[in-house]
């Protein structure tokens, strides 16, 4: 049985949104490419700021604490933990946000492209991961 602590931390982030995941999230309501995206979605031990099911994408926004070492290391883990469940994370600093909202859309709306022409034409096959990292459950091992 899962943990309902993923769970009871995305409610808890949901009514707790920053300025700059409010400003994300106006961008990604208007479905880029006809997609839906989830704000604060638990995945396995995780919650993502963005995630959008259909194609496996995680949009993490990270703000000045993440710039520390030991932050940057369980950010490392974390985004090896999802690759290996079959999601792509992207990250991008709270500051780009508010700096370069173009680009970064831009940027978004690129990979969305890239990975629904990955699910939909799959040769090679959609990876599954690239093993096991120590601490994560793997969706494949369900």
């Amino acid at each position: 049985m899962a943990s309902k602590k993923p769970i009871t931390t995305a409610r808890r982030l949901r009514r707790d949104m920053t300025d700059a995941e409010r400003k994300l999230w106006s961008m990604l309501r208007r479905r880029p490419d006809g997609l839906k995206f989830r704000r604060q979605h638990p995945i396995s031990r995780y919650v993502a700021d963005f995630a959008c099911p259909q194609i496996g994408l995680i949009i993490e926004l990270d703000g000045g604490q993440h710039n520390l070492p030991a932050h940057r290391r369980r950010d490392e883990h974390r985004t090896r933990c999802l690759e290996n469940q079959g999601w792509h994370v992207l990250r991008f600093w709270n500051t780009q946000v508010f700096e370069a909202p173009d680009m970064l859309g831009d940027q978004i709306l690129d990979l969305v492209h890239a990975l629904k022409q990955r699910r939909q034409n799959p040769s090679p096959p959609w990876p599954r991961g690239r093993g096991r990292v120590r601490g994560c459950a793997s969706i494949w091992e369900a």
